[in-house]
């Protein structure tokens, strides 16, 4: 049985799990990861007119003769979010610092304004445990699941309403110090989940820049061996946490070698 032909445009884990997913039931030609691959991409489309493009988080903006290529279907990209919300770089990390319990995923027609394209397929996921990798994988498997089943009949994809649309920035090294001095525990657990893998989240104690790996709001008659409070009054606790230039280590390993 021949087996429908894609080639894969991705990088970082939503590409990571998507693509586990999507090989298992199509035959990836060709995985774009950077600039440089398009060229190869343009010459693998003119010689395999029926294949597919599917793209989760490329970073690379792909101009309009790469588009018309795979016309009229389109590139078919994994976006986690329910667009026209969360446009842009960021939609997960945006939507954990925002205070959402509720995840989404879409798949939309690449276009040539960012994450604008009509929709072929919309879901939210609820009961998504509070970890940015189990939110890139259960948003990521969604979709490419989705794709298995509908990448032979797809239904005809509708309009965003621009109206509605919301951006998410770009994050930068400049916003990995956490200030719970000016945020409330809720903000500051929010942030050192988001923030895990870039740009990550950062906290000095005794003087030592740590980088914060895992923390809980404290439970009432709970103690910490690392509380942070924040400026509602609440208690962290720090869990684990990475001293710069060392390996991560534990809270109770940390105070041995650090505290004075």
């Amino acid at each position: 049985m021949n087996r429908e032909k894609i080639i894969f445009f991705g990088n970082g884990p939503l590409a990571d799990y998507a693509k586990n997913i999507l090989n298992e039931h199509f035959e990836i030609i060709f995985h774009a990861r950077e600039k440089a691959d398009l060229e190869t991409v343009k010459t693998l489309k003119e010689e395999n007119k029926d294949a597919h493009g599917i793209l989760a988080s490329f970073g690379v903006i792909i101009k309009e003769d790469i588009l018309e290529l795979f016309e009229p279907e389109g590139i078919l990209n994994i976006h986690p979010s329910l667009l026209p919300q969360y446009r842009g770089a960021s939609p997960i990390e945006s939507a954990i610092l925002n205070g959402d319990t509720e995840f989404s995923v879409s798949i939309m027609k690449l276009a040539k304004k960012m994450d604008a394209g009509p929709i072929y397929f919309q879901t939210t996921l609820s009961n998504i445990p509070l970890e940015k990798e189990k939110i890139y994988q259960s948003l990521s498997e969604a979709g490419a699941t989705w794709l298995v089943k509908n990448l032979k009949n797809l239904p005809e994809p509708e309009d965003q309403d621009e109206k509605s649309a919301t951006f998410t920035e770009k994050f930068d090294k400049s916003m990995s110090n956490l200030t719970p001095e000016t945020d409330t525990a809720e903000k500051t657990i929010r942030k050192i989940i988001a923030f895990q893998g870039f740009p990550k989240p950062k906290f000095a104690f005794f003087g030592q820049n740590c980088i914060i790996l895992e923390a809980h709001i404290l439970n009432q008659g709970e103690t910490a061996v690392l509380p942070l409070k924040c400026a509602d009054g609440q208690i962290l606790a720090i869990d684990r946490l990475q001293p710069e230039g060392r390996k991560p280590m534990d809270a109770k390993s940390f105070l041995n070698g650090y505290k004075k």
